[in-house]
């Protein structure tokens, strides 16, 4: 797919086209145990009635995928606002449904007027194993979005095919570690110094680090000893359909 301007994407950041299907979003908290507070929620899609993602994202095409993203932006930001979100709000994009990073952050903007909500609270997470097109392309992505004040995170870090290269090419404000490395890393001394390394470039390049898929408590406990403070996972809170769930915290 052409990632140049076209007529078909720059109409539809006008016009705001309509997708053929209709979603929902859940949100999971991701807390800071620096002071156990809210850092942001990360917005889920889910169908309707409140059913899994694999559903709605297997709708997804190269026809739709431009109006699916468009549509999860404001989508995440009403709801948001409607639940009175008190802290951050990271909002998953698809790069390859970006054509102009300044153009099509529009309906956003637009949105988050609408409803109130501050543009400085959102950060979107680039999923890092997601086939890019063009590397350059989404650096200019990343940029854009840093200079209108947005944070930015790579998701799923470690998984997928690029590892450390995607920061040699730009410095996103926040990664998040793959469950797959974090999974056992209390008796898996592998991956233990495989997050080790990447905590160690990111400090350099003073990146923050949020741990995600955190299920144990002894996770939970190695992960805070190599200097981890951020984290999601259901060991907190499971994602909550259109609405806020409560987190537990840890005892100490």
């Amino acid at each position: 797919m052409s990632l140049q301007p076209s007529n078909y994407p720059c109409q539809s950041c006008r016009d705001g086209k309509a997708l053929a299907f209709d979603f929902s979003m859940a949100f999971q908290p991701i807390v800071d145990l620096r002071d156990n507070s809210l850092y942001a929620y990360e917005a889920l899609v889910r169908g309707t009635d409140g059913s899994g993602a694999g559903a709605v994202l297997g709708l997804v095409n190269e026809h739709n995928r431009y109006a699916f993203d468009q549509a999860c932006r404001v989508k995440a930001v009403e709801l948001a606002a409607r639940l009175q979100m008190p802290c951050m709000l990271s909002i998953n994009f698809l790069p390859n449904a970006v054509y102009q990073a300044a153009t099509c952050i529009r309906a956003t903007l637009a949105a988050a007027r609408r409803s109130g909500f501050p543009t400085e609270k959102i950060i979107f997470e680039i999923t890092e194993s997601e086939e890019l097109v063009n590397k350059e392309h989404l650096k200019d992505i990343i940029t854009e979005y840093q200079r209108q004040k947005f944070r930015t995170a790579i998701d799923d870090f470690g998984a997928g095919y690029s590892g450390l290269n995607l920061l040699a090419e730009f410095q996103p404000d926040i990664i998040k570690i793959d469950m797959g490395l974090v999974r056992d890393i209390d008796t898996h001394p592998v991956r233990r110094a495989i997050v080790q390394g990447i905590l160690g470039v990111c400090q350099a390049l003073n990146i923050e680090v949020i741990a995600e898929g955190i299920e144990t408590e002894g996770e939970l406990r190695e992960l805070r000893n190599l200097g981890v403070y951020l984290f999601q996972g259901y060991l907190f809170a499971r994602p909550a359909f259109e609405a806020l769930p409560d987190v537990a915290w840890p005892a100490s």
